[in-house]
């Protein structure tokens, strides 16, 4: 596909509009994401559109007001491009557009927005298995914007922390994270003025990493309840985070020693994984191979194996 040209923009005076325009595409792109995964075609655009019309407006005129919001929305745009970078295991490249995303969100005067990129750079550093890292980068989100942030905002940070904390092996610190956690959501009102970046996190999402959390620590009965939960509501717009969450449900009641669950949800799955293109998908479904060997001599886990194989070799 031929890249478009960048428009030369020096003698353009950026308005609220344009900036409007960059939170738009934002939006639809993080929609994109969660429904196809960060491989997917439409994911690849998000790029583009930072080379085509984010960057040539930040070289443009404009007022601070409209600064602002113009590197607000380009840090938005950034963060999902490093988040997307790290669904497909470019995690060299993600790093690259986190670090560009803080700046941005620095210029635009946006603590919260700031706090999520460094949410998202701890998220990617406890899947890379870097705990020390992920906990700095968790209690950095939460400390910059205690008295900024709001409730829902510090609710997910607090989560970020105790994902950060399991990874560790440190429950006590992970207990800790997720009560703060929950009673920060708890605290969320409909008509507070939550950002549209974190729109996307309510109870399931706490459920569900509450499940990674105690799936790291070893608990199975506590991932098989939160597990449950977070697969009790609807997920519709958040196919990726669905696929995840079977993933987690189906190790967890494969180690309760529940095979018939455990094949079930393996086999929604596979069949999630097979929907969507996104590395750390089928990551997760290559572990739950894993944990399945013990039991390959059941036709039932042969049968799932098979079908799972050629959703990863054909993906």
């Amino acid at each position: 596909m031929a890249r478009e040209s960048v428009p030369d923009l020096s003698g353009y005076r950026v308005g609220h509009a344009d900036a409007a325009k960059l939170r738009e595409a934002a939006q639809e792109a993080r929609r994109w994401d969660s429904k196809y995964g960060g491989g997917d075609w439409r994911s690849s655009m998000v790029p583009e559109c930072l080379r085509v019309e984010a960057a040539p407006l930040l070289l443009a005129s404009y007022s601070d007001a409209v600064g602002r919001a113009l590197f607000g929305a380009t840090a938005e745009l950034t963060r999902l491009a490093g988040w997307m970078a790290f669904d497909t295991g470019q995690h060299e490249a993600a790093q690259r557009y986190y670090i560009q995303a803080l700046r941005l969100a620095r210029a635009a005067g946006d603590v919260p927005l700031g706090g999520y990129v460094l949410a998202s750079m701890s998220l990617q550093a406890s899947y890379r298995s870097f705990p020390d890292e992920a906990v700095d980068l968790a209690q950095a989100a939460l400390e910059r914007n205690r008295g900024l942030a709001t409730a829902r905002t510090m609710s997910f940070f607090h989560l970020v922390e105790a994902r950060a904390h399991a990874k560790a092996g440190n429950a006590p610190a992970c207990g800790t994270a997720l009560s703060a956690a929950e009673a920060a959501l708890d605290r969320a009102r409909p008509g507070d003025a939550d950002p549209t970046w974190i729109d996307f996190y309510a109870y399931d999402r706490l459920a569900a990493d509450a499940a990674e959390c105690f799936r790291d620590l070893g608990v199975p009965s506590k991932v098989r309840q939160f597990t449950r939960e977070a697969l009790a509501r609807p997920t519709e717009g958040f196919v990726r985070s669905h696929g995840l969450r079977l993933v987690v449900s189906a190790m967890a009641e494969a180690e309760a020693g529940d095979l018939d669950a455990a094949v079930a949800a393996g086999e929604r799955a596979v069949e999630v994984a097979g929907r969507i293109s996104s590395h750390r998908s089928r990551e997760y479904v290559i572990e739950l191979l894993r944990r399945l060997e013990p039991y390959q001599n059941e036709q039932r886990v042969k049968e799932l194996t098979e079908r799972a194989r050629l959703v990863l070799t054909t993906g």
